[in-house]
């Protein structure tokens, strides 16, 4: 694509999908450009792209029309094939017919590939998603859910990559008072995900799951992470705990909209959110993934510790209730726990007894248990916890904290790594 096409693409997608305008009057490059990163695929393989915005290329076979509609198909003859959409509404932003811009020649198009009677489209809504090319680029016939190698052993990761927000005011959540991160940041927190290349991966303090797609599918494009997870929580900022995996995923439960009576606080709900992900490891035995962000000390550790300790407690009661259906299930807690290890917070949700939970960080010296790195609180307070099930799976000295600095890592959190064997 040349410097004119470009620059119109990304003034088109700027509009189309930053409508809502960014934060601050002066124009700022966004940390991550709207076209980059974008899939570049043929034609034959956009069904695998629903939902996802992509360069599709190939050639036009026919030009079709109906009341009020415009077709530009790839195939001759199947309907249920990709295709572009162009209502009638449009067709005077066109500097001639469909038929004589595009019919028999090859064309790249930009848009969002959505489904529609059976088969993938892109709705078109100006010229400029469409360019004529002289000939088609070489693109490998790769789908979306290429399978990624496999051993007997699956790694396991929890990371608070810090305030992960774009650069789009959302008017439902107080998030301009958090300015999105810096590319470099960006490029220094893909880095370390690059680097402990967990094939499951729960994230803490992402604002919303399409930034987050963005963020692997430009900076994580070949690390496999296929599947995303991520709800709306009830953090003011829009600060949610999510998941991003290699494997497949199963049933997913949000507790976002939870109330439950505390003891001593009285109705509560979770500041953020508790997920329950089930992952269904391939040739291997599921397992869950609960992830989980309790309340941090911003507001003062005299207000913070009772409402930490009451998600503790209803975290403990949820687990205490699937262990009572299924004492065999295997599963982890994980997450960015905001207290150390002797804490009320951390000691309710591992609790003692028989279906205690087990963590390993206790085989790491002392001047490696750190998951906070700003001094003057650098401490561990980031954990993965494991049922008695899932503790019969843990790989012996595999737990372990990816040490680093805000100045390097681009977050204030270390992530916790562990590796656990695909089956029982």
């Amino acid at each position: 694509m040349n410097d004119t096409h470009r620059s119109i693409v990304v003034a088109l997608v700027l509009l189309l999908i930053f409508s809502a305008g960014s934060r601050g009057e002066s124009p700022v490059r966004a940390p991550i450009d709207n076209v980059e990163g974008r899939p570049q695929i043929a034609w034959q393989d956009a069904g695998d792209y629903v939902g996802r915005f992509a360069f599709v290329s190939g050639k036009v076979a026919k030009i079709g029309h109906a009341k009020g509609l415009n077709f530009v198909n790839f195939d001759e003859n199947r309907r249920d094939v990709f295709k572009l959409l162009v209502t009638d509404e449009v067709l005077d932003a066109f500097p001639d017919t469909l038929e004589a811009l595009y019919e028999g020649k090859n064309v790249r198009v930009f848009g969002q590939v959505v489904s529609f009677a059976g088969g993938p489209e892109i709705k078109i809504t100006t010229p400029a998603q469409i360019e004529v090319l002289a000939e088609l680029p070489e693109l490998p016939r790769t789908s979306a859910t290429t399978d990624t190698q496999r051993d007997d052993e699956l790694t396991l990761a929890t990371y608070n990559i810090l305030n992960l927000y774009d650069d789009v005011d959302d008017a439902y959540h107080d998030d301009d008072t958090t300015p999105a991160k810096p590319r470099q940041q960006l490029e220094q927190v893909a880095s370390v995900i690059r680097e402990i290349d967990a094939d499951v991966l729960a994230l803490e303090e992402v604002e919303n799951r399409g930034y987050l797609e963005r963020f692997i599918e430009v900076f994580l494009p070949d690390m496999g992470y296929r599947h995303v997870v991520h709800f709306e929580g009830n953090d003011l900022r829009g600060s949610d705990p999510c998941l991003v995996s290699r494997e497949p995923i199963g049933a997913v439960t949000s507790y976002r909209h939870l109330r439950f009576e505390d003891e001593e606080l009285g109705e509560q709900r979770f500041r953020r959110d508790v997920i329950r992900v089930e992952i269904l490891p391939v040739d291997g035995d599921p397992f869950d993934v609960w992830v989980v962000h309790l309340k941090s000390n911003h507001d003062g550790r005299n207000y913070a510790e009772p409402v930490r300790a009451a998600e503790a407690r209803q975290i403990r009661a949820l687990l205490d209730g699937a262990l009572r259906t299924n004492p065999d299930r295997p599963f982890v807690v994980c997450g960015d726990f905001n207290d150390t290890e002797q804490s009320t917070a951390v000691t309710t949700i591992t609790a003692t007894g028989p279906l205690a939970l087990r963590s390993f960080w206790e085989t790491l010296p002392a001047d490696e248990r750190i998951t906070f790195n700003r001094e003057p609180y650098r401490s561990m307070i980031d954990f993965i916890l494991f049922s008695p099930a899932m503790a019969e799976r843990y790989v012996t000295d595999s737990y372990h904290v990816r040490l680093g600095s805000f100045e390097e890592s681009g977050s204030d959190h270390n992530p916790v790594v562990c590796r656990v064997r695909r089956r029982r």
